[in-house]
């Protein structure tokens, strides 16, 4: 089988335009295609949220020793996702062993989540392999590969983050943005299955920034709160629906008298399946006419989170109601 040349996620220079891409659910069925913004970070956003090895591999087409990574003699049944942006890219069931020392694929998960281009580095003529909405870099796909495809997509460990099937940690968590993160805490707090709330710094361009520095307005961040759930108790489902009740999605960068980037609405996920049910659960919001406008809502995979000083932790339940305070 010839290598299928897909859309090249790799121009000249990195379009900001939306991509198509499919999206796994709960049950690990593939959405149908839906359209989700490009994922553009500078290196320095990048280098907050990646090891030095992911960013070599991923950001500056870098690749790792053959049998040193993580994932080429992975046996278990799972899902392989973006280590950069979290979209779904290989099932273990298209893994096989190659022999080479980088794990080994007969296809993707989803025609639509990888790129290609032709790559001429190192006096060779290959076929580069980057993920879709991001563009980092994967591997390449060769034509050496067995029966049915014909294909091996050769990829770094390094770039692949894996899900494993049935296996659920006891407490899961996702960042939410919905304005001054003191009230957002405390909505959260009150909800059962919830088992812990921080409120904190995401999305943003500086190493543990201050309070002072998420309200210049300079380090990207937004006021999020953590929060830590059982899901044996609460679906991620519920958790959204708080979140649609507690704020106006619809106005961008504010909320209320909250003016400003730190306080936009945002969805940062932690595993594809969060992915899918957010990204479904606005488009469901959005098509009931009950808003005043559009969602603006960011929804994203997590980047390092940095929590806020110890005088805004639980700020309502010591001190009651108020505002944040305004710079």
């Amino acid at each position: 089988m010839k290598i299928p040349f897909l859309k090249s996620s790799k121009p000249a220079e990195v379009s900001e335009s939306p991509v198509t891409v499919r999206l796994v659910d709960e049950a690990g069925t593939l959405s149908k295609p839906i359209v989700v913004p490009k994922v553009v970070k500078s290196d320095a956003a990048w280098r907050l949220q990646l090891t030095d090895e992911q960013f070599r591999v991923t950001r500056t087409e870098g690749t790792e020793r053959a049998f040193c990574g993580i994932f080429h003699d992975n046996h278990k049944l799972g899902l392989y996702t973006c280590v950069c942006c979290g979209l779904p890219l290989f099932r273990s069931d298209a893994k096989f062993e190659s022999g080479t020392g980088w794990p080994s694929f007969l296809h993707p998960v989803a025609a639509e989540n990888v790129g290609s281009s032709r790559d001429l580095s190192h006096g060779m003529i290959r076929t580069e392999v980057r993920c879709v909405r991001c563009d980092s870099h994967l591997g390449h796909v060769f034509e050496d590969g067995p029966a049915p495809s014909g294909l091996r997509y050769c990829m770094n460990s390094a770039a692949l983050a894996f899900h494993e099937d049935g296996v659920k940690p006891a407490r899961e968590k996702a960042f939410f943005g919905a304005g001054c993160f003191w009230g957002v805490e405390d909505d959260f707090s009150k909800v059962k299955g919830v088992t812990n709330t921080r409120v904190g710094y995401s999305g943003g361009v500086t190493r543990s920034p201050t309070y002072e520095d998420v309200c210049s307005h300079a380090t990207g961040h937004a006021e999020v709160v953590e929060v830590e759930y059982d899901p044996a108790q609460i679906s991620f489902g519920v958790l959204l629906e708080v979140f649609w009740k507690i704020h106006d999605p619809t106005t961008r960068d504010r909320q209320g008298p909250d003016i400003g980037s730190q306080y936009r609405s945002a969805i940062f996920f932690t595993s594809p399946e969060q992915e899918s049910a957010a990204r479904a659960s606005a488009a469901r919001l959005e098509e009931s006419g009950k808003l005043s406008g559009p969602i603006t809502t960011e929804i994203a995979f997590a980047a390092p989170f940095y929590e806020a000083e110890e005088y805004h932790q639980k700020y309502h339940a010591k001190h009651g109601f108020g505002s944040c305070r305004m710079f």
